[in-house]
C-alpha cells in the first residue's frame, strides 16, 4: 500500500481512490479509522496535485496566451523542482529503511508520512483556487492577471506567498517583453498587443501597480517611437539608446513601483530630448503657444468678441425658433459659430483654428433667458467634478473649449496642460461676456432716455412731483450700478489681460528664445530666438516686458526638453495663480459679481431696455399714497436689492484680495507649483539635483510674482481710495449711488 500511495502522490491513478480522494469502500473494513483518515488526507494532496496538472494542460491548450503559458510552465517547473523531489526522496528513505520514516525498521507510520507532505496542503489549495478562477473566464488580459497574482501573494503562508510571487514574476517578465517591443521598437501589432492601432493603451493591458503617470509616459514614449519608425524619418533613435532602454526595462519589475516609475521617467526624458533635437523644433512650440494664447487667453481680441457675439446670436435664434429639435444648441452649432466668428478677423487664415472644438459634457441644451433669481444657479454635479469655474456663464450649461494637439506637439501639451488652458478660457470668456453685456446695458439706458426726452424734454416724466423725483432717483441709481459694474469689470479685465497674460506671455516667449544655438534652430527668425534684443522690431513690441526677477533662475545655454516642459509648467502656474483661479473664495466672489451683473442686465432687458416704466404703460398712472407710481416703486425695490448685493460682493472681493497679499507667504501657490512641477517632470537619478533646485527657485519666483500681480489689482481697484477709506454710506434704500462715488 505504501508503494501505491507514492504512485498516487506522483499523479498516477489507482484503484485505491476510484473517484476523488476517498478510499475505496472495499478497503475501509481493513483500515483503522486513523489510518483511513491519514490515507484520505494523502489522497486529497494527490488529487489536488493531479487537478493542478490537468488544469495547466487545459488552460495552455484553451487560451493560446503567452501569459497563461508562462504561468503554467512556471508552475510546472516549481512542482518539478520542489514537490516531485519530496515524493522521490520520501520513497527512497522508505526503501533504505531510514528511521526518520520507518519505525522499528519494520513499518511506516502513516501519520509520519502524512506530516511529511502537510506543508503542501495550503499551497495546493491556493493553486487549485487560482486555476479554477482562471478557467472561469474566457479571456485574461495581462493587467488583471498580474493583479490577481499579486493579491494572492499577499498572504502570511510563506510557501504560498513565494510560489505566487514567482508566478507573478514570470508573467511580468512576459509583459515586460511586450512593453519593450512597444516602447523601444515601436511595435504595436502582433499577438496580444498592449496598444490598439491608434497607439492607445488597451483596457486591461496595464496592472494596477503601474501608476497613472507611468501609464501616460509609456503611451507617450511608444507613440513617439512608433510614429518615427512608421514615418521612416531619415533620423531614427540610435541603437545604443535602444539597447540601454532595453537593459533598463529588464532590470525592474512593475511591482516595484518606485524603481519602475524612475526607469520609465528616464526613458521618457531620453526620448523627449532626442525628439526635441530631431523632430519637435522650437518653431512648432512657439506657434502652438501663440495659438493657445490667441484663443484660450483671448489675446486675439477681435476673434474673442466675434465669438461671444456669435454665441449670443445663436442663443437668440434658438429662443425664437419653434419648439422641436431646431431649438436645441448642439456641439456642431457651437463649432460652426467658431468658424463664423473667424470670418473677417485675423483668425480666418489661421490653420490652428481647426484644432479648436467646443464640448458640451451634459449634451444638447435649450437656451435659457438670464435668471432673475437672487442667488446664483446651483452648479451641477459634473461641473463640481470638473472643478472648472465659470463653465456655465456663457451658455447656461457646461461649455468647454478643447484643443487637439497633433503629434509631436502632444509631447508638450498633455491633458493636464490643456485642462489648465480650458479653465483659463472659461474664466476669461465669462469675464469678457459679462463685460460686453454690461456695456450693452450702458448703451441701452441713454438710448431709452433720449427717446423719452422727446416727450418729457428736461425731466423723466411722472404724474406728480414725488413720482418725478422717484423716477429720477431710480434712473440715476441704475446708471450708478451700471457704472460700478463697468468700472469693476474694466479693472479686472485690464489687470488680467495686461498685468498677467501679456506680461507672462512675453516672459515665457523670451525664455523660449534664450540660448540654444543648435542646428535645430536653423530657419527660425532671429526675432523669435532673441526677443529681448529685437523687441522693438517685433510685431508685439507693445506688450510690456516681464519685471526683472529679484532672484533670477539661471538659464542654460541650451534649452533641453525637460527645461522646456518645466518652463511651460511655470508659465501656466503663473497664469492660473495670477488670474486668481487657485483661490476658491475669490473665484466664488467673482462668480457672484458675474451673476449679479447678468441678473441686472437681464432685468433691464425684460423691462424693454429701460429701468423706468413707459409713461403710458399699463399701471404707470396708478399712484400710491405718496404719489409714486406702483411700477416705479416695484422696480426701485429690485434695483436697490441688486445694488446692495453688488456693493457687498465688491467689498468682499477687495477684502479677500487684501488678505491674500497680507499673508506672510503664498503657501497655496507654492504648493500648487510643486504639485504641477512633479506632474510635469519626474526627475531621474541623473537630473534630480538640478530639477529640485530649479523647482525650488520657481516656487519662490511664482510666489513673488503672484504678490506683485495681486498688489497691481488692488491698486487698480483702489485708485481713488474708495475701498481703503470708504466714506460713510447712507442707507442703501435711498439709492444715492452717485453720492457714494463722489459725484452726487
Amino acid at each position: 500500500m505504501i508503494a501505491e500511495l507514492f504512485l498516487v502522490l506522483m499523479g498516477h491513478t489507482s484503484s485505491l481512490f476510484p473517484k476523488d480522494h476517498h478510499v475505496h469502500p472495499a478497503f475501509v473494513p481493513l483500515l483503522h479509522p486513523g489510518e483511513k483518515q491519514c490515507i484520505e488526507s494523502l489522497g486529497l494532496i494527490a488529487y489536488r496535485y493531479r487537478h493542478i496538472n490537468e488544469s495547466c494542460r487545459a488552460l495552455t491548450s484553451r487560451f493560446q496566451s503567452r501569459y497563461i503559458a508562462a504561468l503554467c510552465s512556471t508552475l510546472n517547473l516549481i512542482l518539478k523542482r520542489e514537490y516531485q523531489p519530496l515524493v522521490i526522496d520520501s520513497e527512497a528513505k522508505v526503501l533504505r529503511r531510514e528511521p526518520t520514516l520507518v519505525a522499528s525498521n519494520s513499518f511506516v507510520p502513516l501519520s509520519l508520512l502524512r506530516a511529511t507532505f502537510a506543508d503542501w496542503d495550503a499551497p495546493f489549495v491556493a493553486l487549485v483556487s487560482l486555476l479554477d478562477t482562471l478557467s472561469a473566464q474566457a479571456h485574461w488580459p495581462p493587467g488583471p492577471l498580474i493583479d490577481l497574482l499579486q493579491t494572492l501573494a499577499h498572504t502570511g503562508v510563506e510557501r504560498v506567498a513565494r510560489i505566487m510571487a514567482e508566478l507573478s514574476t514570470a508573467v511580468q517578465r512576459v509583459w515586460l517583453a511586450q512593453l519593450i517591443a512597444f516602447m523601444v521598437h515601436g511595435t504595436h501589432m502582433g499577438p496580444e498587443p498592449l496598444v490598439s492601432e491608434g497607439l492607445t493603451l488597451l483596457a486591461g493591458s496595464m496592472p494596477q501597480c503601474v501608476l497613472p503617470h507611468a501609464r501616460e509616459s509609456i503611451e507617450y514614449v511608444g507613440r513617439a517611437v512608433a510614429t518615427v519608425r512608421d514615418a521612416q524619418w531619415n533620423r531614427q533613435p540610435p541603437r545604443s539608446m535602444m539597447v540601454n532602454h532595453t537593459r533598463m526595462l529588464q532590470s525592474v519589475l512593475p511591482e516595484d513601483q518606485h524603481a519602475f516609475e524612475r526607469v520609465i521617467a528616464d526613458i521618457r526624458t531620453d526620448i523627449g530630448e532626442w525628439l526635441w533635437l530631431n523632430v519637435l523644433t522650437r518653431v512648432d512650440v512657439l506657434e502652438a503657444v501663440e495659438s493657445l494664447a490667441n484663443y484660450f487667453l483671448l489675446r486675439n481680441g477681435e476673434f474673442s468678441l466675434a465669438l461671444i457675439r456669435e454665441i449670443e446670436r445663436l442663443k437668440i435664434s434658438r429662443l425664437t425658433a419653434h419648439a422641436g429639435p431646431s431649438s436645441m444648441i448642439r456641439e456642431q452649432d457651437l463649432n460652426l459659430a467658431l468658424l463664423r466668428a473667424s470670418l473677417g478677423t485675423s483668425a480666418q487664415q489661421d490653420p490652428h483654428l481647426t484644432r479648436l472644438r467646443f464640448a458640451m459634457p451634459t449634451g444638447p441644451v435649450r437656451p435659457l433667458l438670464p435668471s432673475l433669481a437672487a442667488g446664483p444657479p446651483p452648479a451641477s454635479a459634473s461641473a463640481q467634478q470638473l472643478d472648472i469655474p465659470f463653465v456655465t456663464v456663457i451658455l447656461g450649461t457646461q461649455l468647454q473649449l478643447t484643443y487637439t494637439a497633433p503629434w509631436p506637439l502632444d509631447l508638450v501639451l498633455r491633458p493636464a496642460e490643456l485642462t489648465a488652458y480650458g479653465a483659463l478660457f472659461a474664466c476669461l470668456s465669462a469675464l469678457r461676456h459679462t463685460h460686453t453685456r454690461v456695456h450693452q446695458c450702458w448703451s441701452a439706458l441713454p438710448n431709452a432716455q433720449r427717446a423719452r426726452r422727446r416727450w418729457t424734454h428736461l425731466g423723466e416724466g411722472g404724474g406728480t412731483h414725488a413720482d418725478l423725483a422717484a423716477r429720477g432717483r431710480l434712473l440715476r441709481c441704475a446708471w450708478g450700478i451700471v457704472r460700478d459694474m463697468g468700472w469693476f469689470l474694466d479693472c479686472v479685465l485690464g489687470y488680467v489681460m495686461t498685468d498677467v497674460i501679456d506680461v507672462e506671455f512675453a516672459r515665457f516667449r523670451a525664455e523660449l528664445g534664450r540660448g540654444n544655438n543648435t542646428e535645430t534652430d536653423a530657419g527660425i527668425p532671429r526675432s523669435m530666438l532673441h526677443s529681448d534684443a529685437t523687441a522693438s522690431s517685433h510685431p508685439d513690441a507693445h506688450i510690456p516686458t516681464a519685471p526683472a526677477r529679484s532672484d533670477p533662475v539661471p538659464q542654460p545655454a541650451y534649452l533641453d526638453f525637460t527645461t522646456l516642459r518645466l518652463l511651460h509648467a511655470e508659465y501656466l502656474e503663473r497664469l492660473l495663480v495670477g488670474c486668481l483661479l487657485t483661490d476658491t473664495q475669490l473665484m466664488a466672489t467673482l462668480r457672484g459679481v458675474f451673476d449679479v451683473c447678468e441678473r441686472f442686465v437681464g432685468q433691464i432687458e425684460r423691462w424693454g431696455g429701460d429701468v423706468l416704466p413707459a409713461l403710458l404703460s399699463e399701471g404707470s398712472d396708478e399712484k400710491e399714497d405718496d404719489g409714486v407710481g406702483e411700477q416705479v416703486r416695484e422696480r426701485a425695490v429690485v434695483v436697490a436689492e441688486i445694488h446692495g448685493a453688488l456693493r457687498e460682493l465688491l467689498d468682499s472681493f477687495y477684502e479677500q484680495a487684501s488678505m491674500r497679499v497680507q499673508l506672510p507667504q503664498f503657501s497655496t501657490s507654492a504648493d500648487a507649483t510643486n504639485r504641477r512641477v512633479s506632474r510635469v517632470h519626474h526627475p531621474s537619478s541623473r537630473t534630480t539635483n538640478n530639477s529640485t533646485s530649479r523647482a525650488a527657485k520657481l516656487t519662490d519666483d511664482v510666489a513673488a510674482s503672484v504678490r506683485r500681480h495681486v498688489e497691481s489689482l488692488l491698486l487698480r481697484l483702489d485708485f481713488n481710495g474708495r475701498f481703503s477709506t470708504p466714506p460713510a454710506r447712507p442707507d442703501i434704500v435711498h439709492m444715492d449711488v452717485l453720492a457714494e462715488g463722489g459725484l452726487g
